[in-house]
């Protein structure tokens, strides 16, 4: 079993590693390095620079196709944690989940089993791929800055951490939340879908179309931060699992499926939303 985390990358705030408990080898968490850090403008265009480098990296390296996040709000998986990664801190972190066709084991399938007798990927297995999927990191977190407005890294050349100075960025924080004061959020469309996993499950989405967590923008983030905050703060509700599958299962569509948890609940609503056919292909 795996008892420390590998790092990838390293940018300003996040950092994408392999979690203790690797499942596949297409899983990675995307994980706040300083668990003190606010969500603000800058480290939500962070979180979506290492979010959408390491989906560019799976594909490179493994050929996955497909993606599926998974995380959890304001919530700590317990006992079997049927259908969630197992709690590994309290920092925030995200599960991403690379499909790839000929994969030996599915996501489902090790997601369906207790905690305790998940097997993690074998070690010979990650060396094959980590020492490619951080030179794919590194090249696409790259390649999306050098397509920003302001083309300005805010992570080191070798991909280990941050490279900006304190005092630069306190400056840039300072600018942004300015900005950010000046407008709305976005809109964030909510609903309950038609087959739902539990008296507690709703659906988030921007309010403009879009076709990919790749598309969306730090304010669209932040509000759907703001949405999920929302519904975690509902009577009878503890927290939140959450899963956003590949827009190539929902249709198109990017969809936030956010799920009410306490820690009395008679059911747990993950194992109903593994069974649903509209969830389901994103894991199987």
């Amino acid at each position: 079993m795996q008892l420390s985390r590998r790092l990838l990358f390293g940018s300003a705030v996040w950092e994408v590693t392999r979690p203790r408990t690797p499942l596949t080898a297409g899983h990675l968490m995307i994980r706040l390095s300083n668990p003190a850090t606010a969500l603000d403008h800058r480290s939500a265009a962070d979180w979506l620079l290492c979010h959408n480098a390491a989906r560019r990296a799976l594909a490179d390296v493994l050929g996955a196709d497909t993606c599926t996040l998974l995380f959890a709000h304001r919530w700590h998986a317990l006992g079997a944690a049927i259908g969630e990664p197992a709690a590994e801190s309290s920092t925030p972190t995200f599960h991403l989940f690379g499909r790839w066709d000929g994969e030996p084991v599915t996501p489902a399938f090790q997601l369906s089993l207790p905690a305790q007798r998940r097997k993690p990927a074998p070690d010979q297995e990650l060396d094959k791929y980590d020492a490619g999927l951080r030179t794919a990191l590194l090249k696409a977190a790259t390649a999306a800055v050098d397509e920003a407005p302001d083309g300005t890294a805010d992570f080191a050349p070798d991909g280990t951490g941050p490279e900006t100075d304190a005092e630069t960025v306190a400056e840039a924080d300072r600018d942004e939340a300015a900005r950010e004061q000046e407008a709305p959020l976005p809109a964030i469309r909510a609903w309950t879908p038609p087959s739902p996993a539990g008296s507690d499950h709703t659906v988030l989405a921007p309010e403009r179309t879009i076709g990919s967590v790749e598309e969306v923008t730090p304010r669209e983030l932040l509000a759907l931060a703001a949405a999920l905050e929302a519904l975690s703060l509902r009577q009878a509700v503890t927290g939140l699992s959450c899963l956003v599958p590949d827009t190539a299962v929902t249709g198109g569509r990017l969809e936030l499926h956010a799920l009410g948890r306490s820690a009395g609940e008679a059911v747990n609503p993950f194992e109903m939303l593994l069974r649903s056919p509209d969830i389901s292909p994103a894991l199987l």
